[in-house]
């Protein structure tokens, strides 16, 4: 099959799973195509939202669309890494030892509230998150792919929590902002939900599946042969240097961010039908990957200003190559 067909199937198999999404999961375009960017270019995403605003929907949804494997871990104070990765238990029966896999051993893992555990319980899942590999007791275990983390949090109720570090958060391809849906939006959805159309009790069982395993692992192998000019890859590094000289900022982005910028670039590709990256893909997947990598200065905090703020006058400070 040429490149080309190849391509137009999976641009339109990432259409209609986004169209699929867009109908249960009411208001939130933005954050459907970037989770999908995310899930093409073969990375994690950390969601930062209030409660309620369909978190778990949208994964449940991308589970029952891609006909994947769907886990759910609450994370809590007195969680522990085995509570995650699983353990071994002794078989009285049959007088052996016996793994016990936890919830991470699945395709779609949905961590609830991350910054609730204590820091080992997040090193845990976070380390699997980088190598895809779980030992348990001395013995490796693979996690069959695709493997991806959506972790959530909590923008404002910070009591009790334990903020990631930001070599951890550096792990994560994006960081998502869910915001309230607008207002036109919003009587949608209550009408929907009203009406029946929509469950409140996250039922997705109508949504048909539109790809299995072995196709969302052609996509991702795909993306990975798109066109990345020398140009567009020099602007995205330009990028990531410029944040670490930019005087609001006390720490920029490292060399992972470069890395995320032209996988995510290359995903947004794709989902626009095209075989090669220009500017405008990197531009618009900056803010999902740089904003979770920066830290501001005292200064800036101060004067009110915020990362999407910065991130703003970064994209303006840089040119971009033309076309």
């Amino acid at each position: 099959m040429e490149i080309t067909e190849q391509l137009e199937q999976a641009t339109e198999t990432a259409g209609r799973i986004e169209s699929s999404i867009n109908r249960v999961l009411v208001g939130q375009p933005r954050v459907v195509r970037e989770v999908l960017l995310a899930l093409f270019a073969g990375g994690h995403v950390l969601l930062e939202g209030m409660p309620g605003l369909g978190k778990t929907l949208l994964v449940r949804s991308l589970g029952r669309c891609l006909e994947l494997p769907f886990g759910r871990i609450q994370f809590t104070a007195d969680l522990m890494p085995s509570d995650v990765t699983g353990h071994a238990i002794y078989d009285m029966r049959e007088e052996r030892f016996r793994i016990r896999r936890g919830p991470v051993f699945t395709s779609l893992l949905l961590a609830d509230e991350i910054n609730r555990a204590p820091a080992k319980t997040q090193a845990a899942l976070l380390e699997v998150m980088q190598e895809r590999q779980i030992s348990i007791e001395g013995k490796g275990f693979q996690l069959d792919p695709p493997f991806m983390v959506l972790a959530t949090q909590n923008p404002v109720d910070q009591e009790g929590t334990y903020p990631l570090p930001q070599a951890e958060l550096d792990r994560f391809l994006f960081k998502i902002l869910l915001d309230y849906p607008g207002e036109p939006a919003e009587q949608e959805l209550v009408r929907q939900m009203l009406s029946g159309r929509i469950s409140d009790t996250l039922d997705v069982e109508d949504l048909a599946p539109l790809a299995d395993r072995n196709r969302i692992l052609e996509i991702q192998s795909l993306v990975r042969t798109l066109t990345l000019d020398d140009r567009v890859l020099d602007y995205a590094v330009r990028l990531v240097r410029e944040s670490r000289a930019f005087p609001a900022l006390v720490q920029g982005a490292g060399p992972r961010a470069s890395i995320a910028l032209c996988h995510a670039g290359r995903a947004r590709a794709l989902l626009e039908g095209r075989d090669f990256v220009i500017p405008d893909d990197i531009k618009a997947v900056a803010r999902p990957v740089l904003r979770h990598r920066i830290m501001l200065s005292a200064d800036a905090e101060i004067e009110g200003r915020d990362p999407e703020q910065l991130l703003s006058a970064l994209l303006e400070q840089v040119e971009a190559p033309r076309q």
